[in-house]
């Protein structure tokens, strides 16, 4: 929930915001691994369903992406529009996650944590904001064991590409510049495979331009919704 704080402030007084940690993470439960995308899918309906929640705009960031997209295309009567934070219909590949998988169930979330932080901020960032990235980097090593395997076995799965573009709600698809997980390339390919979806370049911004560049995702967040009368 913590990288979305200073992008939700600004919508506190005109709009109703539910955040939360997907399971396995921050302060959530971290059921036995592997999880599916399906597995998270069903998590968010049920948060809908707990919060009252019958259509929302859903705005989610690297996995929390693949998760939108998933209940667009699960529940698609549930979701107004779709802002996809640097984001693919697929991440990296089948390879690539189980390795990481196999590094981790070998010598824990210290030893891929350097290489996460320097994907997820971009140069200047990671320069300046010292105090910052500290708390970021405690954040990413404190996570159960579990719920990051878990989630990394989603994502080795996870799969759209041959689905995406039947989505047919409005759609953002955002990235940072110096993204090093799903960089421009990828999230532009995103957005050309969704029916109508526009694409945004945020500079100075690595993976999560939600806490490098809050004032922009949020002026471009509320643009897309009064553009597309989501409000």
């Amino acid at each position: 929930m913590r990288i979305w704080v200073d992008v939700t402030r600004v919508f506190a007084d005109t709009s109703r915001i539910v955040r939360y940690d997907k399971r396995g993470h921050g302060a959530s439960d971290a059921p036995k691994a592997p999880y599916t995308l399906d597995d998270h899918v069903v998590d968010l309906i049920a948060i809908m369903d707990e919060c009252g929640i019958e259509k929302a705009v859903i705005v989610g960031v690297s996995v929390g992406g693949q998760i939108a997209m998933g209940l667009a295309l699960k529940v698609p009567e549930r979701v107004r529009g779709l802002v996809l934070c640097d984001t693919a219909a697929r991440i990296g590949s089948r390879e690539m996650w189980q390795d990481r998988i196999s590094t981790i169930e070998a010598n824990g979330m210290e030893s891929v944590v350097d290489g996460i932080i320097e994907r997820w901020f971009s140069k200047s960032y990671r320069e300046s904001a010292t105090a910052e990235l500290r708390l970021w980097r405690n954040l990413v090593v404190r996570t159960p064991v579990e719920g990051y395997l878990g989630t990394c076995a989603a994502l080795r799965d996870t799969d759209l590409r041959d689905k995406v573009g039947t989505i047919g709600v409005p759609a953002l698809c955002i990235c940072g510049d110096e993204d090093g997980a799903t960089p421009p390339g990828i999230v532009r390919e995103l957005a050309d495979m969704i029916p109508g979806a526009s694409y945004l370049e945020i500079t100075r911004a690595g993976h999560l331009p939600c806490v490098e560049q809050p004032a922009l995702i949020s002026q471009a967040i509320s643009a897309f919704i009064s553009e597309h009368s989501l409000g």
